[in-house]
């Protein structure tokens, strides 16, 4: 049962890494940057899912909390870029945002009193506390009954960039094994692994500052000629 689930995890893993990144190269908002974007959420959702699956096995703690921060984050993205109102689903993904939370937070509290190399209490709380941040947006999403403009470009960008870090970060620096014995441990490694980090506050000021994310004003009807 592992060796199918395994397979589809790094197939998952890899055209995820590789959409991620050619869909923030690209132009944004382009019919390449959709397509690209749809099968890097298909891919992540994959490796989620299956990474899930292979770390309850394991009973490995940090990759189940990677698995439900990665899951939430992919899916609350891809709505927000798809849809500017709410809908059942985002009542959903709240539940599974708070829910994941409070998971994460109790393995965190766990492993302070049963220490575990493999899933510190650092990363567990740091994980929870955004899954707690990107739920206060869900909330304020709903308050407001739907979200638009740079608010929507912005809660898309932020959540497809930390997942796109979670692969990343789970690649080049979980799997060194996998790379030459020279690289492992190397600080190229690292820079690949927090890339999705300076390209996301790159973005994010593209967004907040560029003129081209503006509300554009509906025409002006022009006058009836005789």
């Amino acid at each position: 049962m592992r060796l199918p689930l395994l397979i589809l995890h790094i197939l998952g893993g890899t055209i995820g890494l590789l959409s991620g990144t050619f869909a923030i190269a690209v132009r944004k908002g382009s019919r390449l940057h959709r397509a690209s974007g749809n099968v890097f959420t298909i891919a992540m959702l994959t490796l989620a899912s299956s990474g899930l699956c292979l770390a309850i096995l394991k009973s490995q703690r940090g990759n189940i909390i990677g698995s439900i921060v990665t899951f939430y984050m992919i899916t609350t993205a891809w709505l927000a870029g798809r849809r500017r109102n709410i809908g059942r689903p985002d009542w959903v993904a709240l539940l599974v945002g708070i829910g994941g939370a409070a998971a994460v937070i109790t393995l965190g509290v766990l492993t302070l009193h049963h220490p575990d190399p493999n899933a510190p209490s650092g990363m567990a709380f740091f994980m929870g506390a955004v899954l707690l941040l990107a739920a206060a947006g869900d909330i304020r999403m709903l308050t407001r009954g739907g979200i638009a403009g740079r608010q929507r470009i912005t809660r898309h960008l932020w959540r497809m960039c930390f997942g796109l870090f979670i692969a990343t970060g789970s690649f080049f620096l979980g799997q060194q094994q996998v790379f030459p014995a020279f690289l492992r441990g190397s600080i190229f490694l690292t820079i690949l692994a927090v890339l999705p980090f300076p390209l996301m506050i790159y973005w994010l000021f593209r967004v907040r500052f560029s003129k081209a994310y503006k509300a554009q004003p509906p025409p002006t009807p022009m006058p009836a000629t005789p």
